[in-house]
C-alpha cells in the first residue's frame, strides 16, 4: 500500500552503512555548503572520507544515529564523548524535512537521559542557523585547518532540560 506521508525512522549505526553515510557526507558537503565554503575548502573537507576505515571507526566509537526514509538512509548524526555533536549530515534531497530535527533531538534527549547539562557543536557556517533555531548560543569562532584550507565554524551550547528525578 503507499504511504501519502512517508515516516521517517532512526535506527543505531551498523559497520555496514558506513558507505552509504560516505555518500551522505559527500553529496551534504557538495551541494549544501557552497554558499559558505569554496570548492578548495569543500574538497579540504572531503579529505575525511580519504579513509573511509578511519570514518567507519569515527562512527563506531561514538552514538551514531541513522535517519531513514522508507527505509533508506537520509541522515546521520553522531554523539561524541562530553557531549558533542560530532556529526550531522542530511542528503540534500531529505533538506528541509524534518530530518536534521529528529537527529538533533533524538541526541538531546538522549543526553539529557544520561545526565548530561549541555550539549556543544562546532557547527559549519552552513549549519549555525539550523542551531540557532535549536536554541544553541554561539560560544566562539574557530578556523580549522583541514590539508591547505582553513574552515570557519562556531562552538555552540545549548542547556539541556534537567533529568526528572526518579519517584
Amino acid at each position: 500500500m503507499a504511504t501519502a506521508h512517508p515516516k521517517l525512522a532512526l535506527r543505531p549505526y551498523l559497520p555496514v552503512d558506513t558507505p552509504v553515510l560516505a555518500e551522505i557526507f559527500r553529496e551534504s558537503i557538495t551541494e549544501l555548503t557552497a554558499d559558505d565554503y569554496t570548492e578548495a575548502q569543500q574538497q579540504a573537507w572531503l579529505a575525511a572520507l580519504d579513509d573511509l576505515e578511519a570514518f567507519a571507526k569515527r562512527l563506531g566509537s561514538q552514538l551514531t544515529l541513522i535517519a531513514t526514509l522508507q527505509g533508506s538512509p537520509v541522515g546521520f548524526a553522531s554523539l561524541a564523548t562530553g557531549g558533542k555533536i560530532d556529526l550531522l549530515y542530511v542528503h540534500p534531497v531529505a533538506a528541509g524535512q524534518g530530518v536534521g530535527n529528529m537527529l538533533t533531538d533524538a541526541l538531546e534527549k538522549l543526553s539529557a537521559g544520561r545526565g548530561a547539562q549541555k550539549l556543544i557543536v562546532d557547527a559549519s557556517d552552513t549549519a549555525r542557523g539550523f542551531f540557532e533555531k535549536r536554541g544553541y548560543v554561539a560560544q566562539q569562532r574557530n578556523s580549522i585547518s583541514a590539508g591547505d584550507e582553513w574552515l570557519a565554524n562556531t562552538t555552540m551550547h545549548k542547556q539541556l532540560a534537567a533529568k526528572p528525578e526518579a519517584s
